[in-house]
């Protein structure tokens, strides 16, 4: 049946910003299971798997794995209201927009923040973190708290460069690492990283709706917020850590949603990491191909300077002053059904974002492409007209052969 408010639509809309991701079917139909009794021994099974899914995803088989209902924002909560207290201060590296709010929010809570500065178009300064790091001779940074993929400007930074940093400095601060957007993207071994405290949401790499958070703690971060940290109860790891299901979800645990991210952990293993990692690496590398061709006539290009900073999950692309970004959105959105996002803080208005994760092929990038040139050609946005032909290229080098 047609909504009034969205009505349906021929064919499969293209949904290409940085989250909410396209949701493949084996998931939806997950989570359309009928609901049960929360004594049900298959819900202490489905929340059992989850949590193994997790610790097998990120590579740390003995981390506590903390679920919350909630969004990306939710779970920066959880983070800095388990390592904040009155006599400490939270470092937050400057890696853009997200790393701004992250850091508005925490100050929010009532806790010390320690902002390190960054330079538009830039991975994170590690020598600032480091800087700051030696600084502290009393030990008052409790943690060093990263986003690994800011979604604002589509630029990845160096994690183990960050640890390094942590021990050239001598200082005992937790590593904190927001992985919202990197997950099951990009590579990432949170014990061989390093990282003491990763967390994530499930509309992005995973592959699902909005709404379920999840925090990945180890040892010391959470020996360091049970002797140091004000607790708060809805978010407390401590209150959580427990055998006792309605603890460790403060109530209800949200049961179709960890049914979706069940049976999403078990498609990414399916695939493989390696092979998942490796289509989105293929899929990014596709769209800066198209990025750079348009960007021959001077109406855009890609926002990220350092090649080593590209993103495998989105590509920030700056438009000429004079364009109007969220106006070809609009066209490429109404007119050719393809869905990307804006720019956010100091590229609103700036730019436009091409959301490349998640369930994704070749044919859905090289249809978004296709839509975009088309609201490009409409808005009258000029641009070298290989963008095509340089994604094709790309691909018919770097896709391989099926197995």
């Amino acid at each position: 049946m047609n909504s009034p408010i969205t009505p349906r639509l021929p064919g499969i809309r293209f949904v290409h910003s940085p989250g909410p991701t396209h949701v493949p079917d084996e998931v939806m139909h997950a989570m359309q299971r009928p609901m049960t009794d929360l004594a049900d021994p298959r819900v202490a099974a489905l929340i059992a798997a989850c949590e193994s899914g997790m610790r097998a995803l990120l590579n740390s088989p003995k981390s506590d794995i903390f679920f919350y209902a909630s969004n990306g924002h939710g779970v920066w909560e959880a983070a800095a209201s388990n390592l904040g207290s009155d006599k400490h201060t939270l470092l937050i590296a400057g890696s853009g927009h997200f790393s701004d709010q992250w850091a508005i929010q925490t100050e929010g809570l009532g806790l010390s923040v320690l902002r390190t500065p960054h330079t538009e178009g830039q991975r994170i300064n590690v020598d600032a973190i480091e800087s700051a790091l030696r600084s502290d001779s009393t030990h008052k940074i409790a943690a060093v708290m990263v986003v690994h993929t800011d979604t604002a400007s589509g630029i990845t930074s160096d994690l183990l460069a960050i640890r390094q940093a942590i021990d050239r400095a001598q200082h005992p601060a937790i590593y904190v690492v927001d992985v919202v957007a990197s997950l099951a993207a990009t590579s990432f071994d949170m014990d061989a990283l390093g990282v003491d405290v990763c967390l994530g949401s499930s509309q992005k790499g995973l592959m699902m709706p909005p709404g379920l958070g999840f925090v990945a703690v180890n040892d010391k971060a959470f020996d360091w917020s049970h002797q140091h940290a004000k607790h708060r109860f809805y978010w407390s790891w401590f209150e959580r850590k427990s055998t006792v299901q309605s603890a460790k979800f403060c109530g209800t645990p949200p049961l179709a949603h960890l049914a979706g991210l069940e049976t999403s952990l078990r498609l990414l293993q399916d695939e493989g990491l390696h092979a998942v990692f490796a289509r989105h690496h293929r899929l990014g590398g596709a769209v800066r191909a198209a990025v750079n061709a348009w960007s021959t006539q001077g109406a855009v290009q890609l926002h990220c300077k350092d090649p080593e900073g590209f993103s495998s999950s989105v590509t920030a692309v700056e438009v000429s002053q004079g364009i109007d970004p969220e106006a070809l959105r609009t066209v490429a959105r109404e007119r050719f059904q393809v869905a990307m996002a804006g720019g956010l803080g100091s590229l609103a208005g700036r730019a436009f974002r091409i959301g490349h994760l998640g369930d994704m092929n070749e044919p859905m990038i090289l249809g978004a492409l296709a839509g975009i040139e088309a609201a490009m050609r409409v808005q009258k946005i000029p641009y070298g007209d290989q963008g095509m032909s340089a994604a094709i290229a790309y691909l018919a080098e770097h896709t391989p052969s099926p197995a």
